[in-house]
């Protein structure tokens, strides 16, 4: 699943993110309803996890407004509200379900299990394609030319988030953000030693999977480049 995580605690956000990515979900995570808002008008997100009380915007204004804009996808709200009428209000305002803090982590798994259960399509139905790229998020699997590639899970992540952002430049950073997380140990040139090995993978010459020098990395149809 593509994941937007929208709580301010810093420590409760890493926590979330960690476990995420282990049951092998693609997270964002901002720390502000503003960001949160930002964030899920320009991406496809399955499921929106807002904090209730957050800077800037609440998660329930964050919710309500992304509902009459036509969002369709699943929003999960956190909050330590347990009174019923905040409950009711929150679910009246367009969320599918909430969990009260604090929550056992296998608790918020599960019913997201069940949020993607009720969906009216299967989440990780998606494929992404460009080029002679295909990417399955059911089969976590990527294809080119029709061949299927045998990639890792960080790898696939990144070919994740690369084409989810097709010919847009990535900083370092942001990679190492997103795929690793915030406080991993990881370098510009670990990041570098990574990408040559997934274009090995790929059979890549580079003119996929373009570095900016100085910045970062970008993913580029190859028949834009002849």
């Amino acid at each position: 699943m593509y994941i937007l995580l929208a709580e301010d605690d810093m420590r409760l956000g890493k926590l979330i993110v960690h476990m995420l990515k282990k049951e092998n979900h693609t997270v964002d995570w901002v720390q502000n309803g503003e960001d949160a808002y930002y964030f899920a008008k320009q991406a496809s997100y399955d499921l929106l996890i807002l904090d209730w009380m957050m800077p800037i915007k609440e998660g329930t204004e964050v919710c309500k407004t992304l509902r009459k804009e036509g969002f369709n996808g699943a929003i999960l709200m956190l909050t330590a509200r347990d009174a019923l009428e905040d409950r009711v209000k929150g679910l009246d305002l367009g969320a599918d379900d909430y969990i009260v803090k604090p929550f056992e982590f296998s608790e918020l798994l599960a019913r997201i299990r069940a949020l993607a259960r009720r969906a009216t399509k299967p989440f990780q139905t998606e494929k992404l394609s460009l080029g002679d790229l295909s990417l399955h998020l059911s089969e976590y699997s990527i294809k080119k030319g029709g061949k299927k590639i045998s990639l890792t899970n960080r790898e696939f992540q990144l070919m994740e988030l690369f084409m989810r952002n097709p010919n847009q430049i990535l900083p370092r950073e942001l990679i190492i953000e997103r795929i690793w997380g915030v406080d991993a140990n990881i370098t510009s040139n670990n990041i570098d030693s990574f990408i040559r090995l997934l274009r090995k993978k790929l059979g890549d010459d580079g003119t996929l999977i373009q570095n900016i020098r100085g910045v970062g990395y970008k993913l580029s149809d190859e028949r834009q480049n002849v």
